[in-house]
């Protein structure tokens, strides 16, 4: 036996889907501005220099480095292979960071990323996939605080290389106290300055191993 909507509910259910029509959707409202005073604007502003650390070192260079030091120093007993080959993993890691602190990305038309590295005249872009308009590429000219930028990156890997117990008993095996003291301060050191700089003259690339960003 059908059983027939009366009128009265019908009435109702026309009502209903009235209210709905008329009432806004939540995923429409906007975020609403919010007035900030001088305290949460310099809170902000914090927040966001800080996140430019994270440009500092290479994340592959960093990783490969955390990997390899073990093998490499023969977790920190050394002769004199294990020694050349710790010094060698070093310098490879560091002419990294130095070099890829000169790349860059960019987009084209498709959405696919190409990098390059940044030079006199603009940017080069490695695979040769793309050519970027001269307007277009000067702005990815090779500047001073690049090579700045590049130093820093080297500096800061040194002194995490300094925290890593294995480099440092295979190249330190007997520190004498002060070379203690100075293989306990200075990374530190090194550590909160390049950090502070970093703050203050960010870099804009986004090149191999860096963080990217819309």
């Amino acid at each position: 036996m059908e059983i027939k909507p009366s009128c009265q509910d019908m009435i109702i259910e026309e009502e209903e889907e009235k209210d709905e029509v008329k009432a806004p959707l939540l995923w429409s409202k906007g975020v609403p501005e919010v007035d900030r005073n001088p305290i949460q604007q310099a809170i902000s502003q914090t927040f966001q220099s800080t996140a430019c650390l994270a440009n500092l070192l290479p994340t592959g260079t960093s990783l490969c480095f955390q990997l390899l030091a073990p093998i490499f120093s023969n977790q920190g007993h050394c002769d004199a292979a294990a020694r050349a080959m710790t010094v060698s993993l070093l310098g490879l890691c560091a002419l990294s960071c130095f070099l890829l602190s000169f790349t860059d990305s960019v987009k084209d038309q498709k959405g696919s990323l190409c990098y390059g590295f940044a030079t006199l005249n603009g940017l080069w872009i490695i695979d040769g996939s793309a050519t970027l308009p001269p307007e277009m590429a000067a702005r990815y000219k090779l500047k001073f605080i690049d090579f700045a930028h590049a130093v820093m990156s080297v500096l800061v890997f040194a002194a995490v290389a300094m925290f890593n117990e294995n480099v440092v008993e295979c190249l330190w095996p007997a520190p004498s106290a002060g070379m203690k003291e100075v293989l306990t301060a200075l990374p530190v050191g090194i550590g909160v300055v390049c950090s502070m700089l970093f703050v203050v003259f960010p870099t804009k690339r986004h090149g191999i191993g860096f963080p990217l960003t819309d």
